[in-house]
């Protein structure tokens, strides 16, 4: 079974014990403990996977591999189950999860284009923002009743390239922020969307 089914339909399948709905994806961490089993089975993956490959989200690191799939593909899912199996690597479940930051805002829509610019993300309807490269986290826009006078207490620190501060500042004044003080540049800048919510763009130049 492929394509779009509901979470308690994937659930209920056999086979696919390994994997969890977490949003629109399905999720399977596998341990492997040195990155050369955890390429065998990234190669094994991608040929299993085929003309599916563009529905796959692969993280490879040391002590594992993390694999994701936008469809909910019950029969893929099986197949990278048993090939990990064959290479004596077990599943963790509990090591998959996905990350979205939220932002409560009176007017959505007049923050979104600045974090959009800031991040250097892409777009999904009025409310929500994705990583293009698939590495950071998505930023959702939540609706705020009544406006709050204190300081944010969390903000978001943006490292970016140190030749490409500048031009990620200029974006995302020129999307509706302000620079709230440069005083720690060329460290990192200060700046707010345009209801005072604040973040930093930051580079290694002068930090030794």
């Amino acid at each position: 079974m492929g394509g779009r089914i509901t979470a308690e339909e994937f659930h209920a399948a056999d086979g696919v014990e390994d994997w969890r709905v977490l949003y629109h994806l399905v999720s399977a961490h596998f341990r492997t403990g040195s990155l050369a089993k955890g390429i065998a089975l990234v190669d094994e993956i991608g040929r299993l996977a085929g003309d599916s490959e563009q529905d796959l989200k692969l993280d490879l690191r040391h002590a594992g591999v993390t694999v994701s799939l936008r469809g909910r593909d019950i029969s893929l899912a099986r197949k990278i189950s048993a090939a990990a199996k064959e290479l004596g690597l077990p599943a963790d479940p509990t090591a998959v999860q996905v990350i979205n930051l939220t932002i409560d805002a009176l007017v959505g829509t007049d923050v979104l284009p600045f974090w959009r610019a800031l991040l250097g993300y892409g777009q999904i309807g009025d409310d929500y923002l994705f990583d293009p490269q698939g590495r950071g986290p998505g930023v959702g826009f939540q609706q705020m009743d009544v406006p709050r006078s204190e300081r944010n207490r969390i903000h978001l620190d943006i490292a970016v390239p140190h030749e490409q501060a500048e031009a990620r500042i200029a974006a995302a004044l020129a999307a509706g922020g302000r620079l709230v003080t440069d005083a720690h540049a060329p460290k990192w800048w200060v700046l707010a969307d345009p209801e005072g919510n604040e973040a930093c763009i930051a580079t290694w130049v002068g930090r030794g």
